[in-house]
């Protein structure tokens, strides 16, 4: 049994929320904007979650196999990493990533076949960032991109692209309301880099937050939550969103909590405890957008 259980762990499943929070999000107002399907939700849900698990996967494969991750690195010590505990071999890691990806690929031709091609353009771009991040030779992480391109993803694309399977159209306002959650995801990786920058700096790798500096990374991090919010209740009053989402501000005292840690001293954990947020903030607008279509 302990094989599955790292292979599940390496696929790391706590990190698949924030794809179904995107999925979610589309999904729900291309709902609000005219029929939903359920059938369609999933499909695209399990697409979405398959290339972010290939994603984790040859993240990690490359991040082991140049030397980024070791076990002394801070996300090995409070998370389980199979890959740099040597409990899964490089090179079966890096074969059930493609698989995942292929998976992946064809459930995306199956979405483009029936609800429109301009989805495969989308599975495409998606598939190039993923594979993209840290295998050579772009490996663009590396080059302090990786920030803007898990905006991206998790952003626009993922939540334009469950719309459009909805509604087989794009949407101004799906766009817009992408952008606050988009942000906070890519403060995940933002508050890794804040906690690595020592770390990341020794293994000649360049990051948003190598070239701002601790100080100027923590305030980026702070300015980018409060915009979030801001944002949040931007919309919820004079539109696209609804007055329910202003329950979305529910989260705030998480977000000020975070806050108030980032700045006094940034924990070994800080990804995990910005993905908590991420989630609550998440789980708060999909609910809110939940109730707008029933009521």
């Amino acid at each position: 049994m302990n094989i599955y259980r790292n292979w599940f762990l390496a696929s790391r499943p706590w990190s698949f929320t924030m794809t179904a929070i995107s999925v979610s999000v589309g999904s729900a107002l291309g709902g609000i904007d005219g029929g939903f399907s359920w059938a369609y939700y999933f499909v695209a849900l399990l697409a979405s979650i398959l290339l972010h698990a290939a994603t984790n996967l040859i993240n990690d494969y490359y991040d082991v196999k140049t030397g980024v991750d070791t076990r002394e690195v801070a996300t090995a010590q409070y998370r389980p990493h199979p890959l740099v505990e040597g409990k899964l071999p490089g090179q079966q890691v890096k074969l059930a990533a493609y698989i995942l990806y292929l998976l992946s690929i064809l459930i995306g031709l199956y979405l483009a076949a029936t609800r429109g091609w301009i989805l495969l353009w989308i599975g495409l771009i998606g598939t190039f960032a993923s594979l993209t991040y840290t295998a050579p030779p772009l490996k663009y992480k590396y080059s302090a991109l990786g920030e803007i391109s898990v905006f991206l993803m998790w952003g626009p694309l993922m939540v334009s692209g469950a719309y459009f399977v909805q509604r087989q159209a794009f949407s101004l306002n799906a766009l817009w309301i992408s952008i606050p959650f988009g942000a906070l995801v890519a403060l995940v990786l933002l508050a890794n880099n804040i906690r690595d920058i020592h770390h990341d700096r020794d293994k000649g790798i360049l990051t948003l937050a190598i070239i701002l500096g601790q100080q100027k990374g923590l305030k980026l991090y702070r300015w980018l939550i409060i915009l979030a919010y801001l944002a949040i209740l931007l919309m919820s009053i004079f539109g696209p969103l609804y007055i329910w989402s202003l329950i979305v501000l529910l989260s705030l005292p998480l977000a000020l909590r975070l806050l108030r840690q980032m700045l006094k001293q940034v924990p070994a954990d800080a990804d995990a405890r910005t993905a908590q947020l991420d989630t609550a903030f998440g789980v708060l607008l999909v609910l809110s957008l939940v109730l707008e279509g029933v009521f």
